[in-house]
C-alpha cells in the first residue's frame, strides 16, 4: 500500500497575508506562480501513480482543488473525494490584520500544537480529525477489495505533518520542530507486508526536538 502526500501550490494567502482580510481562507486561489508549480510537479506525481488505479482525497479548499486539477491525474483516478478532514487549520476570523499578528505571536510562544486560535482550531484539533481520516483510510485499504492500494492526498503543510505524526507516533515536541514542506512538495508513505509504514524522506527541522526524539523511518 502506498500513500502520496502533496502540499498545495502557492496561493494568494502565501504572498499577501492581507488577502485573508478580504477573502475567506477556503476561497483563496493559486497565484500564477502556484499554477506553474503544480504543472511542473505533475510530471513527478504522475510517475509515482502510473499505471493506477488511484484513490484521490483532496482538501475542499480552492487552492488544493486547483492544485489537483493542474497535477493532471484524473485519468488515473478510480475515485476522487473532497475530504473536509484534510482542510487547513481553521484560523477563525482573520479580518483584523493586527489581531492576526497577535495570534501568530501568541501561537509561536505557546506552541503550535495546543494553542487554540480565537474562534478557530488548535493543532491538536487538526490532529484529531486527520487521525480519524487516517484510521478510516487504512481500514478501507485493508478491507475493501475494490479500494485502490495507491492513494494520493492533496492537502496542506500542517495536515501533512500531523498525518505523519499520527502514523509514526512522533512526539508533539518533534512535530513542533518540523517545518512545512514547500509548495507541491510530496512525501511517499509505504506499508510493507508486515504492516510497517515507512517514509521516503524526513521533513526539514528548524530545531532539534526538545525531547530528543527523531523522525523514525518506520513503525508497526
Amino acid at each position: 500500500m502506498k500513500i502520496i502526500l502533496v502540499r498545495h501550490a502557492e496561493s494568494l494567502g502565501n504572498v499577501d497575508e492581507l488577502a485573508y482580510c478580504r477573502i475567506p481562507d477556503h476561497a483563496l486561489p493559486l497565484t500564477t506562480m502556484g499554477e506553474r508549480q503544480a504543472i511542473e510537479a505533475s510530471i513527478a506525481i504522475r510517475e509515482l501513480l502510473v499505471p493506477g488505479p488511484v484513490a484521490v482525497y483532496v482538501s475542499p479548499y480552492l487552492r488544493t482543488r486547483q492544485t489537483l486539477q493542474l497535477l493532471d491525474v484524473e485519468d488515473l483516478a478510480e475515485r476522487t473525494v473532497a475530504e473536509p478532514r484534510l482542510r487547513e487549520q481553521d484560523w477563525g476570523n482573520l479580518q483584523d490584520p493586527v489581531e492576526q499578528e497577535i495570534q501568530k505571536r501568541q501561537r509561536h510562544e505557546f506552541g503550535h500544537f495546543f494553542y487554540r486560535l480565537a474562534h478557530g482550531e488548535s493543532g491538536a484539533d487538526v490532529d484529531d480529525r486527520v487521525a480519524s481520516y487516517l484510521a478510516e483510510l487504512e481500514l478501507r485499504m485493508l478491507r475493501q477489495s475494490d479500494h485502490p492500494k495507491t492513494v494520493l492526498v492533496v492537502s496542506h503543510g500542517l495536515a501533512m505533518r500531523l498525518l505523519c505524526r499520527r502514523l509514526f507516533s512522533w512526539s508533539i515536541e518533534l512535530f513542533e520542530s518540523l517545518s512545512n514542506p514547500n509548495h507541491c512538495e510530496y512525501r511517499i508513505l509505504e506499508r510493507d507486508e508486515e504492516g510497517r509504514w515507512s517514509i521516503d524522506r524526513p521533513f526539514a527541522q528548524w530545531r532539534e526536538a526538545p525531547d530528543g526524539s527523531s523522525q523514525k523511518p518506520s513503525i508497526r
